[in-house]
């Protein structure tokens, strides 16, 4: 636990730079879109192969949706997500 604390004290000092804060919530956002993502086809019990059929796409392009270092979505790509999944999209500023 010595090392996690290490960690937590050097994130902790690292955030009060404004430019790392916004650069490590904006990476945060992403990898939260991808988790959800992932969940959600499991809990559907969609392999990525078929959840790309439901999206009119490749596997390879979900397990791309799916990689929390993938910045490239759109809310096109989301909806789409969204509805294949049987869920409603969200977005809002906070």
């Amino acid at each position: 636990m010595k090392g996690v604390r290490h960690f937590r004290d050097y994130l902790k000092d690292e955030l009060k730079d404004p430019t790392f804060r916004e650069a490590y919530e904006e990476e945060g956002v992403y990898a939260e879109l991808a988790v959800q993502i992932a969940r959600l086809r499991v809990q559907k019990k969609l392999s990525q192969k078929r959840l790309a059929r439901l999206l009119h796409t490749s596997q390879q392009t979900v397990s791309r949706l799916e990689d929390p270092h993938n910045a490239s979505y759109s809310v096109r790509t989301l909806v789409k997500i969204a509805h294949a999944l049987g869920k409603e999209l969200k977005v809002e500023f906070v």
